[in-house]
């Protein structure tokens, strides 16, 4: 079951991709604005009930709609997952800012793929050379694809296995958006924001993410370089501020024989830009105290990283299925 889910979700996604900013979106950052303008009132406790509100309640809802749904009918449950997963996990949820810059860059337009990488992502690219804008790109990528694809898939694959559907999805979209939203509301916005609420929402989706960065970095390795990348996974992950991204862009690294890491242009600071929260990473999210090993970076690696992470779906897809096919026979 969780592998069809996983697959019509996938293929509907690709046939008819979400835009950017789709109102499930923007109801989404008004949900999790309401939470916390109804419930934060500065304590230490009110940071937990925010948190409680706008992540597990929705997830709690979604693994009792399922349950009810599940004993009515098996189709229609098939049918609450791929809805669900559809609106939660995606390649085609950021892969149109990758593919605008790299058409840039191979048409020589850097003055235009530096714009498009500063409204991606929020950065100051006025000045950066071709090969750091090519590493922003790789790094920014292979994080979004782990956000948008492994990270849902790990939690949707371990929930439904113990009966509640697709509420791992939810949880693990839902806590990833609130420990952006609340840094950047307050980093950007200039709207003041409860510190405590800020700091337990990038914990606590630290904690979720722990396990699927490693799988995810694990999986790069595997349809990868694999000597490559576990050595640089062991040497050279304890660079990057967040060690789960360390884990994931360490690995990559070495599985693409490119070079990663270093300083991020610092954040413009664009109210244009800024508002439209389509992303909102804080700069540190790919902020390493040195470089991996490897090449430097250069538009072959664009084309190099799509098939990593393609053949990694491919792989985490084939062991779904012999899960479910072990279950089935079980």
């Amino acid at each position: 079951m969780s592998f069809f889910a996983v697959l019509f979700a996938l293929l509907a996604e690709q046939l008819k991709p979400l835009s950017n900013l789709n109102p499930i979106h923007h109801a989404l950052a008004a949900w999790v604005r309401w939470a916390g303008r109804n419930f934060d009132a500065g304590a230490d406790v009110h940071a937990r009930v925010v948190w409680a509100i706008t992540v597990l309640a929705p997830a709690s809802l979604v693994a009792l709609s399922y349950f009810f749904i599940d004993r009515y009918s098996t189709v229609l449950s098939l049918i609450f997952d791929v809805a669900v997963l559809y609106f939660t996990l995606g390649f085609r949820q950021f892969s149109h800012h990758f593919t605008d810059i790299r058409d840039a860059l191979e048409a020589g337009r850097e003055d235009r793929a530096r714009e498009l990488l500063a409204h991606w992502q929020n950065l100051d690219a006025s000045e950066l050379p071709r090969t750091e804008i090519l590493r922003h790109v790789l790094e920014y990528s292979l994080l979004a694809a782990h956000r948008h694809v492994f990270g849902v898939f790990f939690w949707f694959v371990a929930l439904s296995t113990v009966g509640l559907g697709p509420a791992g999805a939810v949880l693990y979209r839902l806590s990833e958006f609130a420990s952006r939203y609340w840094a950047y509301r307050s980093r950007v916005t200039g709207t003041p924001t409860h510190d405590r609420l800020m700091n337990l929402s990038q914990t606590l989706f630290t904690w979720l993410d722990h396990v699927p960065a490693r799988m995810t970095a694990f999986g790069f390795a595997v349809v990868g370089n694999f000597e490559d990348a576990i050595d640089a996974w062991r040497r050279h992950a304890a660079l990057w501020v967040r060690r789960n991204e360390g884990a994931i862009l360490s690995s990559a690294s070495g599985a693409l024989g490119v070079r990663l890491g270093g300083q991020v242009a610092p954040v413009s600071g664009s109210p244009d830009v800024s508002r439209t929260m389509s992303q909102g990473d804080s700069p540190d999210v790919i902020e390493a105290q040195g470089s991996t090993q490897g090449s430097t970076p250069m538009l072959a690696h664009l084309r190099s990283v799509v098939g990593l992470i393609w053949r990694s779906v491919v792989l985490w897809m084939l062991l779904l299925a012999l899960l479910s096919l072990a279950n089935l026979v079980g």
